[in-house]
């Protein structure tokens, strides 16, 4: 009977501290959702994060990481530890040929400028707000369209070899309204940014943020708070661009993720 009993109190025991649910597959650049109790602390690689009252989280996976996810839940001085192996993606290989020499390697007199834009762009992506729309259902910012440029793409330009493409390339004609893919707030809103033209940054809580680029018409200022399915600017070429598209960007604080991973593109 005893044996019995020791049993059943392990089964609750063990059964209380699963009250941890994750959303998301936990593949190289992929962002992980989770949801648990109230109250319950979460440590994701020996690093505490942001849990909301209401016991969401979010953690986003690098796109080279190797090694797996240790996630710690503690809960009323309970604490279970968790392992996640983390699966490879496979990267494709995307070569540009014919670039004014301008869109391959920046002039020196723009260095400065393309410094002060990073900063921008950097402490847009730092914002740590309580908000918690980053639980939600992302929408796809354009419909009907083909994508051009996936997340984690090797760009050959010239033949020269650059950084990988983190974003997702839609095509579209200029002009063609933007949807905002979630409600957030506006934590970047510029016109004429070097690299990225047009831009526009939303917090979406916990360190999620989106990026928008190539804008021509950017149509929400900073500081706006603005919901899924509002137009937010129009399609462009603008910044170092071969030609009209959007380019979107999903990142975890500075770790840059797979927009891919939290929209149905099907």
């Amino acid at each position: 009977m005893r044996k019995i009993i020791l049993i059943i109190s392990f089964y609750l025991f063990f059964n209380n501290l699963h009250s941890l649910e994750l959303k998301g597959e936990f593949y190289q650049g992929n962002l992980i959702i989770g949801k648990t109790e109230p109250g319950t602390q979460i440590f994701i690689d020996k690093s505490k994060i942001k849990v909301s009252k209401d016991g969401y989280f979010a953690f986003g996976l690098s796109k080279d990481r190797k090694n797996d996810v240790i996630i710690k839940v503690i809960n009323q001085n309970k604490t279970e530890e968790i392992i996640k192996k983390v699966y490879k993606k496979k990267y494709q290989i995307q070569k540009i040929d014919g670039l004014p020499q301008k869109q391959v390697t920046p002039p020196k007199e723009v260095y400065e400028r393309i410094k002060n834009d990073n900063k921008l762009i950097a402490e847009a992506r730092s914002v740590d707000s309580d908000y918690t729309y980053f639980s939600n259902k992302f929408n796809v910012p354009i419909e009907n369209t083909i994508i051009t440029g996936v997340y984690g793409s090797q760009r050959i330009l010239n033949g020269i070899p650059k950084s990988p493409h983190y974003g997702l390339d839609f095509a579209a004609k200029e002009g063609t309204p933007i949807k905002a893919m979630l409600d957030g707030e506006v934590t970047l809103s510029e016109k004429d940014l070097y690299y990225t033209g047009g831009t526009i940054i939303f917090d979406h809580g916990h360190g999620v943020s989106t990026l928008y680029m190539h804008l021509k018409d950017v149509n929400v200022s900073r500081g706006q708070k603005v919901k899924k399915g509002e137009i937010i600017g129009t399609v462009g070429k603008t910044g170092r661009s071969t030609g009209a598209h959007l380019d979107i960007r999903l990142n975890w604080y500075d770790v840059k993720l797979d927009p891919a991973s939290v929209l149905d593109l099907n």
